[in-house]
């Protein structure tokens, strides 16, 4: 099974570059199968992992930045990825009508 961790937070106005310069450079201890940095407006900053674990595994994450970075706790979220109905036989352009 894969799992994706997510884990997003606002920097405090002005500060989105340090946070973004922050989640890039932390480590983790193991390897995930993939690890993505985004940004977005407001200085926010989110990182996806992706790991080979069952959904209640217990995974490395990134820490909590340091309080006069952010403008409050980071969000966290657990997702197990599931297979898309068009890979079962299902009809992939249903969404298409």
């Amino acid at each position: 099974m894969t799992v994706a961790l997510m884990w997003e937070a606002r920097a405090l106005p002005g500060r989105g570059e340090e946070l973004l310069t922050w989640a890039r450079t932390q480590a983790l201890a193991g390897t995930p199968l993939r690890r993505e940095t985004l940004r977005a407006p407001q200085d926010r900053v989110l990182v996806i992992t992706w790991w080979d674990a069952d959904l209640d595994a217990e995974l490395p994450e990134l820490p909590e930045p340091d309080k006069g970075l952010v403008t409050r706790a980071v969000h966290r979220w657990r997702f197990e990825s599931v297979q898309d109905d068009d890979e079962d036989g299902g009809d992939g352009d249903r969404w298409r009508e």
